[in-house]
């Protein structure tokens, strides 16, 4: 019985009304979000209620909390309404007929957790159209963006600041931690400071780079001098080797790391990196994304892409 009053009873309203409820907590938040009145929300919760036979929120003066039925249901409710969101995106996609071409320029530290969902999703809605990606720094990028070299820059974003002539939008954050190979002496210290890794050989960015000014405020932050035994690199593959090969440092997105612990490859070091170039953006010229329908469809995958992981849950 309850299935089939799931079946013909339920509706997306009211899931949406559930799944905003859970992130909002109050009726007005929700009514906003949702364009709807007040009395429309209350409407929506108490039928769902009606259909599932017991209750899916409990009130605490003006906050509403959900049941733990309630919070079963949203998980639910939050995955079918994501379906139907890819559904629409691909559909839309797949009619519009685009075919061109887009350059992307990407940090290393990026592109691994980002691209290769974002190009499969790509290539999926629209396979004629082509795509390009160059790998650097963002001090070397973004030249090549405001020339129209590159159609889009993704990087992660240490003091962000307005650029003229550029839009961008944040996508998702992501601690930076500190890695060094299994055989490293501090590979097994649980109580690692900072004074404890000055003096070995890091692996860092180049010294010219936006990330690599944000590891010497790091360093200097914790009264340290920044390191003067450097390997200066872009390449996670070769530095993932050398980090191997010898008792260096380095530092890797949480997510790349915890794939390669896993591994048992490396270990990451119980050192705070103060939110070290956690965010990361995109950029793009504003007088060309009307002109080109192929980095307004990768854009779209991009977004797509970062709203399916959220905000990664590390840790």
């Amino acid at each position: 019985m309850m299935s089939k009053g799931f079946q013909q009873g339920i509706t997306l309203r009211q899931l949406r009304a559930l799944v905003a409820l859970s992130d909002l907590k109050l009726i007005a938040r929700v009514s906003e979000a949702l364009g709807v009145t007040q009395p429309a929300v209350s409407k929506q919760i108490a039928e769902l209620e009606k259909i599932v036979g017991v209750p899916v929120v409990s009130r605490d003066r003006n906050r509403l909390h959900l049941t733990p039925i309630g919070m079963r249901l949203a998980e639910h409710a939050r995955q079918a309404l994501g379906q139907l969101d890819r559904a629409a995106f691909d559909i839309e996609a797949m009619t519009s007929g685009v075919s061109g071409s887009v350059s992307v320029g990407v940090v290393s530290s990026v592109a691994p957790t980002l691209l290769p969902n974002t190009i499969a999703l790509f290539k999926r809605s629209t396979p004629q159209a082509n795509v390009s990606i160059s790998e650097g720094h963002f001090v070397e990028l973004l030249p090549q963006l405001e020339a129209g070299t590159l159609d889009l820059l993704i990087a992660r974003i240490w003091q962000p600041q307005e650029l003229a002539g550029i839009d961008q939008m944040a996508l998702f954050s992501e601690p930076v931690v500190v890695v060094a190979g299994r055989n490293h002496p501090l590979a097994t210290g649980v109580s690692v400071k900072w004074a404890d890794v000055a003096d070995y050989t890091w692996i860092l960015p180049q010294s010219n780079s936006v990330a690599r000014q944000a590891v010497d405020a790091l360093f200097a932050a914790n009264g340290l001098s920044p390191p003067t035994n450097t390997i200066a690199s872009l390449s996670q593959a070769l530095n993932l080797e050398i980090l191997r090969a010898m008792p260096a440092l380095g530092l890797l997105p949480q997510r790349l790391a915890q794939a390669q612990a896993r591994r048992g490859e490396i270990v990451t070091l119980p050192l705070d990196t103060h939110n070290l170039l956690s965010e990361a953006r995109c950029f793009w010229r504003k007088d060309l994304l009307a002109q080109n329908a192929t980095l307004e469809l990768f854009l779209k995958c991009l977004q797509q892409t970062t709203e399916d992981f959220g905000t990664i849950p590390f840790g």
